[in-house]
């Protein structure tokens, strides 16, 4: 998986461990707390191995791909959750700005489904991350996040009919307000972001984990290109 080493990434690195699999995850700057989700999975009885990648830099996704088929012998699983967080009033937006979001948010999706579909055979899996806003963009500053991860709809139903006839199944998961690191519950905006849910409350990441952990497993075998808020009713 892409982005394994903090927030919802851990979260579904830990949980798939939990369900049985052996987990790669790739990693840009944070090789310690790689490291650590690594070790939590061992803990549990099962291989891990961290990966550093940029997503932005496609050569580095499809040799972790190649990494990881190299290191456990197969790959059954890829969840694409790497991504980049950049807001800010349209007038300000930089081109290097817009050039990295589409890069890693768009572009990295599409080139590690690329390079793993190259290995993956009956009962693939391939699980993106989106995001809420890609539904319903609340506040000013959003519209390049919320292109981005739209983006990700329309790739998932391509990748679905392209992959079908193989029983390679592709779907997309947008998760709502998350308690992260990033984004914790008890942040500045936190409530504002919390009352727009119908729940009233943020998601923590192993809730985002349970889906996707499904979506990976034998009883979703007849799942494919569906988009699935996982949102607390954010989009309700």
């Amino acid at each position: 998986m892409t982005g394994g080493s903090r927030g919802i990434g851990a979260a579904v690195a830990l949980r798939l461990a939990e369900e049985g699999a052996d987990v790669a995850l790739t990693y840009e700057n944070s090789a310690e707390r790689a490291a650590g989700v690594v070790e939590q999975i061992k803990a549990v009885g099962r291989r891990a191995v961290a990966v550093q990648a940029d997503s932005a830099v496609p050569d580095r996704l499809t040799a972790a791909v190649e990494e990881t088929v190299e290191t456990f012998g197969r790959l059954d699983v890829l969840v694409n959750n790497a991504g980049v967080f950049l807001v800010g009033p349209l007038e300000d937006m930089r081109a290097e700005e817009i050039d990295r979001t589409l890069a890693v948010n768009v572009r990295a999706p599409l080139v590690a489904s690329q390079a793993a579909a190259r290995h993956m055979g009956q009962g693939g899996r391939i699980i993106s991350i989106g995001s809420n806003v890609a539904e319903r963009a609340v506040f000013p500053g959003m519209t390049l996040y919320a292109m981005s991860k739209t983006a990700l709809v329309g790739m998932t139903k391509g990748l679905a009919r392209e992959l079908g006839p193989r029983g390679i199944t592709v779907n997309l998961v947008h998760p709502g307000p998350t308690d992260t690191d990033a984004n914790p519950a008890d942040g500045p905006n936190a409530s504002a972001i919390a009352g727009f849910t119908a729940l009233g409350r943020y998601a923590a990441a192993p809730e985002i984990a349970a889906t996707v952990a499904h979506l990976a497993g034998a009883d979703a075998g007849y799942i494919t290109g569906a988009v699935i808020a996982v949102d607390g009713g954010f989009t309700a």
